[in-house]
């Protein structure tokens, strides 16, 4: 591949490893998962945190808006759009608590645009994070 098919954002947060956020293939930008996290920051939004660094409680809520927030701007910086979304997968830690709250979120975010969606209840995330979406766009002409 040529190096060119990298795309990265300014205003998101750095990737937590050894990846881009985005690839664009022919007319298709992967991006690479997205989390809640916000840039120069290394607190996570709606995350309470003990002094062993173990989760203490967090808010779904604030988490989607966040990481809803985090793709736009992936997507924006690297040839894309929101509207241009065409499949989600959506990665939880609880499913049974945080399903209805996201589920409804993402019905407000996506009422102008309905991507194809896969939602999946994950162990853990490599952040102390509720959230992640693994999403492919089509880029803009």
């Amino acid at each position: 591949m040529v190096a060119d098919t990298i795309r990265n954002s300014l205003s998101a947060p750095s990737p937590v490893g050894a990846y881009p956020h985005a690839r664009k293939a022919g007319s298709l930008l992967f991006l690479s998962g997205v989390g809640p996290r916000k840039k120069g920051c290394s607190e996570i939004p709606g995350v309470q945190m003990d002094k062993q660094n173990n989760i203490q409680s967090y808010n779904i809520e604030d988490q989607c808006h966040s990481v809803f927030e985090n793709v736009r701007l992936i997507l924006e910086e690297c040839g894309s759009s929101w509207e241009n979304l065409v499949d989600v997968t959506v990665f939880l830690t609880n499913m049974k608590d945080d399903f209805a709250s996201y589920n409804k979120l993402y019905g407000k975010y996506f009422a102008n645009n309905a991507p194809c969606r896969t939602t999946v209840e994950v162990n853990c995330l490599p952040t102390p994070i509720a959230i992640e979406l693994k999403c492919i766009a089509v880029l803009d002409d």
